[in-house]
């Protein structure tokens, strides 16, 4: 839940607003006085403050200060609210850090617009800085391999410029770590990191979900509470205002992963976005002036999308301005020993047992597997082998995954003859189905579509232990 604390000397729009804050799903308290209101942010967490600019006790505007010198960690996002607001003031307020500023008599619509965008701003800051304390460009990329420490090297040089980045690599790799590395490490750490992932985002939906939408774009719900007599309804109740994750990325890095699964036409107003830093909400008349560091990840090969269609010439050569190629795990498996290790020390702590230990046999069987999930699949399955295992502390060859076994077997293999080849992929393969099974040979039987006796003698033919 999040929390708001309204500060305001009017009893009437405290308890009004406090009713419909509740109703929205918010924690809130208030208070009529300046004192008070540092008291309340001392002794708990807030996500934004509605502040009076006028208060009997002390200047609203002074309050703002007190509130930024609290710690980050602490620091709620400040709504300036006034009946008495001018431009000048609002611009003071906004100059020492206000998010936004309301003015009396408050719109409904407007003020859960400006809360909720506040909320998630407030949380897209702590995010920030909760990475920037745990982040450090050496960790990125686990491991003294060759294309580590060369890939580590080229985020130190072009991370501090403006550059535009598109990065490839296949799933699983760590695109995003490198996105959020590069962030890290330029002249724009202090602000916000946003991600889009145009491959999880309906076709229908991502202009919306990037540049944002405004009242009368979609269809106007009924709102509730329109009725208050302090907080005034809108003559034509509309949906929410959005704001895109453009406007919500200004003067910091937006991240678009799978920038490949992003349909021509959404392309075209992203390229023009791009050329311009200028865009239009959906549904809306006054076009928006960002400052965007933008860097692209995909898993497809953009200049083969180009030939087939799918991909525009124009808006792949502003993104491909620095191009970085992050190696998939099976060219880089002298780092599987530390990246393991990483894990081992991250999932210990969270499942008690701090101390996990891994034998050179298992991260030699580790080292022969293929990795087709990269770093993503080699963190499942030390997360799955403690979660199997609760009481080891230390993990055998005989505690992995069947299937990361025989990779490691078959890589130290000679097949002298078709018929051994093929047995050694029917046992892979079965055995792959009996651990998505749950060794239950039954269930394995129907995801290979067939009899349960036929699988039993074909398992007993490969030498593969029932265990059911």
């Amino acid at each position: 839940m999040n929390h708001i604390l309204i500060v305001d000397d009017e009893a009437e729009i405290r308890a009004s607003l406090e009713e419909i804050l509740r109703e929205e799903g918010y924690g809130v308290a208030s208070t009529g006085n300046a004192v008070e209101a540092i008291t309340l942010l001392q002794d708990a967490s807030y996500d934004v403050v509605l502040l009076d600019i006028w208060l009997p006790d002390r200047d609203g505007l002074d309050v703002l200060n007190d509130v930024h010198s609290l710690p980050v960690e602490a620091r709620p996002e400040v709504v300036i609210i006034s009946g008495h607001g001018t431009i000048e003031t609002a611009v003071k307020a906004t100059k020492l850090g206000a998010y936004d500023f309301l003015e009396k008599p408050l719109s409904l619509d407007r003020t859960l617009i400006v809360l909720k965008n506040a909320v998630e701003a407030r949380r897209l800051r702590r995010d920030n800085e909760e990475f920037k304390r745990q982040f450090s460009v050496h960790s990125i990329l686990t491991g003294d391999s060759v294309p580590s420490k060369a890939l580590r090297q080229q985020i130190r040089l072009m991370a501090p410029t403006n550059g535009r980045v598109l990065i490839y690599g296949e799933s699983g790799t760590g695109k995003e770590l490198i996105a959020r590395a590069i962030h890290a490490e330029s002249l724009r750490r202090d602000s916000v990191f946003v991600e889009l992932n145009c491959a999880a985002i309906p076709e229908a939906h991502i202009e919306a979900e990037l540049f944002g939408y405004r009242h009368g774009a979609y269809p106007a719900p009924v709102v509730q509470g329109a009725g208050s007599s302090v907080l005034m309804p809108n003559s034509a109740p509309s949906p929410p205002e959005k704001r895109g994750t453009l406007e919500r990325a200004d003067g910091g890095t937006l991240f678009l992963d799978e920038v490949g699964d992003m349909s021509l036409k959404t392309q075209a107003k992203v390229l023009s976005a791009l050329d311009e830093q200028l865009f239009t909400p959906v549904g809306g008349t006054q076009p928006i002036r960002v400052d965007v560091r933008v860097i692209a990840a995909t898993n497809k090969n953009l200049e083969e999308e180009i030939l087939k269609g799918n991909f525009r010439e124009d808006l792949f050569y502003r993104l491909n301005v620095v191009p970085f190629s992050v190696p998939p795990l099976r060219e880089r498996k002298q780092d599987i020993p530390p990246l393991v290790r990483e894990f081992l020390q991250e999932f210990g702590r969270q499942y008690g047992r701090p101390r996990m230990e891994i034998s050179s046999d298992a991260l030699d069987a580790l080292a022969h597997h293929t990795w087709p999930g990269n770093v993503r699949e080699l963190k499942n399955l030390v997360e799955r082998v403690l979660i199997l295992n609760p009481r080891i502390l230390r993990i055998e060859r005989k505690h992995l995954p069947p299937l990361t076994q025989r990779s490691s077997a078959r890589n130290n293999e000679d097949f002298s003859t078709l018929q051994e080849a093929r047995d050694a992929y029917e046992r892979d393969y079965i055995l792959k189905k009996m651990e998505e099974a749950k060794s239950n040979v039954s269930r394995a039987a129907e995801m290979l579509g067939l009899e349960r006796s036929h699988l039993y003698r074909k398992m007993k033919a490969l030498g593969i232990a029932v265990r059911e």
